[in-house]
């Protein structure tokens, strides 16, 4: 699980953090069950989030604005050529797992480790699930009986919430909705050009102002972290994914929201060997690539809600405020 904030090497966010949860190992080792997770279909299956048809193009990937966080690897700045390819317009919804769920059978590793990480004020569920405060981020809970259909704990629900992001949802199990769906997830230089919406070096999809100059524009924290949301945006956690407006090329909250799951295996200083031409990360690693920051992000204290930012969570672990998108395969 990712953290709003994580233990790392700057006052909010560090490189171990994606403004979500600690890893899972942090709650396994306070008594959770380490069991492997269910099996999903091969045979390629209906996926029906929009498409948008990214065009070839180089941009100059990495920070322009000189807001990178030390030790996500977020410079130097460099060139990068991508051929054309398909994304989704959003992040995959409740009701789209939900169909994958049906035909399948799959259980998400919430479900078989038996818990997830749940931030304090979004927590549903009795005193008895509660397994304990993480380490160093005391307002993310690991949480019995946390999972995809119940984002809160067991006395939460999806009632309402069939267009918002799917959540609780690990890399391992975003890769088995794509085996099922015949997609893939975005390489991260893919990710980082779509979110640009064809404005290069812009700090933001719609450009360098920020989220709140002219009302609203991204689903983040406002108030005081981590005890008072202030919702001025409409929201304490997740939005429906066609929430606020689409960048230039029509992709919908790239930045805020939830964070969305990559291809690449993270490591903070691949950009300064970074293939010139759609680079797909390095070999091997021991975490994966996050994107696009979430609701808990606030520029006090965890700017990751930037075209550039990144972070990074171990492939099991799983937080309700990171989901994903697909493109095709």
């Amino acid at each position: 699980m990712s953290d709003e904030t994580a233990p790392g090497t700057d006052e909010g966010c560090g490189p171990s953090c994606s403004c979500g949860a600690p890893g899972r190992s942090q709650f396994v080792a306070i008594g959770a069950p380490a069991t492997g997770s269910g099996a999903a279909s091969s045979t390629p299956g209906r996926h029906g989030v929009e498409q948008v048809l990214i065009p070839a193009s180089t941009f100059v990937m990495g920070d322009s604005s000189e807001d990178q966080n030390p030790g996500d690897g977020e410079v130097p700045q460099h060139p990068v050529t991508l051929p054309s390819f398909s994304i989704d317009a959003t992040t995959v919804t409740n009701e789209d797992f939900s169909r994958f769920v049906d035909a399948t059978g799959y259980r998400t590793e919430a479900e078989t480790f038996g818990f997830s990480a749940v931030f304090h004020l979004a927590l549903q569920a009795p005193d008895a699930d509660i397994m304990g405060r993480a380490s160093g981020t005391p307002w993310w809970f690991g949480v019995k009986g946390a999972d995809w259909r119940r984002p809160g704990g067991r006395h939460s629900s999806l009632d309402g919430l069939g267009d918002h992001p799917v959540v609780h949802i690990s890399w391992n199990d975003a890769q088995a909705y794509c085996a099922w769906a015949g997609r893939r997830l975005p390489t991260e230089a893919e990710w980082e050009c779509a979110s640009r919406g064809g404005i290069d070096q812009a700090k933001y999809p719609w450009g360098d102002q920020e989220v709140d100059e002219g009302g609203w524009r991204a689903n983040i924290w406002q108030g005081s972290f981590p005890q008072h949301n202030t919702r001025d945006d409409g929201y304490l956690t997740t939005a429906p994914v066609r929430t606020f407006e689409p960048n230039g090329y029509g992709l919908w909250q790239t930045v805020g929201n939830v964070w969305e799951w990559c291809q690449d295996w993270f490591d903070p200083g691949f950009y300064r060997r970074s293939p010139a031409t759609s680079p797909d990360g390095p070999p091997t690693g021991a975490a994966r690539v996050l994107r696009g920051g979430s609701y808990l992000c606030h520029i006090s204290y965890c700017n990751r809600y930037r075209n550039s930012a990144r972070s990074q969570n171990t492939p099991d672990s799983s937080m309700g405020n990171a989901g994903f998108r697909t493109v095709a395969a």
